[in-house]
């Protein structure tokens, strides 16, 4: 004490830096001094100007971070020797952001490559894809908007009372309802989907959809039990699940203005075709067929636990995160009421 004055360390019991040292390291951070006036000279106050040191010292850290990612960028474009294109490496860098927290960021652009493609997603469009333009061209209907007679007699469709067909369960992503059922499945995942199988490769990528798929059918065999299903959106509202969680988790290092873009992008979407899900159930026209929309809840129950789970396991072994066990655990058990369900208890039996 000198001076009527005494010295509070706020965290820490170390000195704060003198001379020449500054502060070098995000530890340094945590020392921070607060001159505090003799209650008897005049009352206590508070000095701002440490908050407003360490704000402005965490401002400098995060701008140093981005350059020495450019800096390391420009080294591994030069020591690539031509092997991917500047802009190729331009790609992989903006998908990082955008899809992987900035820890992880560097170990995927050391080994970001095109091999293998992200075909799961595009194989599955073309599929969609060609199996609507069967029904809606090939197939002779009175509209495009909605068709019903077309795809409710597919072998495709999934049916309550043709259940025990079981490939019904997974088939039925093949099938849409119309156009605006179609269009807004294929734009939400392939935007999604393919920059998510750069990242995480078609074999996780799959998992999480089907995974989706199969979770989406069997709950609407349980909460909608006499009503069809069909569409992809149990898969697609998955990918998004896990996705959305893993923004939610990492939000702070997945770049805070365009993670908040993302979420109104994400909830924007889910809306509009939620709506679009609850209008074919309960205000379908009287000559029209409803269509359960349990799948996009389940898809996306199934997408924030198994899909982020394997979504954060990107610089890991799957197989050895506990996380990934309980997730699946707890997935099969569902799994298996459901059936237990289908074959005792459903109404439709």
């Amino acid at each position: 004490m000198c001076g009527g004055q005494k010295t509070i360390y706020r965290v820490g019991s170390l000195p704060p830096p003198t001379g020449s040292q500054g502060l070098n390291s995000s530890s340094d951070l945590a020392v921070r001094v607060i001159h505090l006036r003799n209650p008897t000279g005049g009352g206590r106050t508070r000095t701002m100007a440490a908050a407003h040191e360490m704000e402005m010292e965490s401002v400098n850290l995060n701008m140093e971070r981005e350059g020495k990612e450019e800096l390391e960028e420009e080294k591994m474009r030069g020591d690539g020797e031509g092997k991917d294109f500047p802009r190729g490496r331009k790609v992989h860098r903006i998908v990082s952001k955008w899809m992987l927290p900035e820890p992880v960021r560097r170990t995927y652009l050391e080994r970001a490559n095109c091999l293998p493609p992200p075909l799961f997603i595009v194989l599955i469009s073309l599929a969609e894809l060609a199996v609507f333009i069967y029904y809606a061209v090939w197939k002779p209907q009175k509209q495009w908007i909605t068709l019903d007679t077309g795809i409710l007699e597919s072998p495709l469709t999934y049916r309550p009372e043709k259940r025990e067909e079981a490939w019904r369960f997974i088939s039925y992503m093949l099938v849409h309802a119309g156009v605006q059922h179609i269009v807004g499945n294929l734009f939400m995942q392939l935007v999604l989907g393919i920059p998510l199988e750069m990242v995480h490769k078609g074999l996780r990528v799959g998992l999480v959809y089907l995974a989706g798929v199969l979770a989406g059918s069997l709950a609407s065999s349980i909460f909608d039990p006499l009503k069809s299903l069909v569409g992809a959106s149990g898969g697609v509202y998955a990918l998004m699940g896990g996705y959305f969680m893993n923004v939610i988790v990492n939000f702070r290092e997945m770049i805070p203005a365009l993670g908040i873009v993302r979420l109104l992008v994400i909830i924007l979407i889910v809306a509009s075709d939620m709506g679009f899900a609850l209008y074919r159930r309960f205000f379908v026209p009287a000559n029209g067929s409803p269509v359960s929309f349990a799948a996009h809840i389940a898809g996306g129950f199934a997408g924030m636990s198994v899909g982020y789970t394997v979504f954060s396991c990107f610089d890991k072994t799957l197989l050895k995160d506990p996380r990934f066990w309980i997730s699946i655990a707890a997935y099969v058990a569902c799994l298996l009421f459901a059936v237990f369900f289908n074959i005792f208890l459903s109404p439709a039996n």
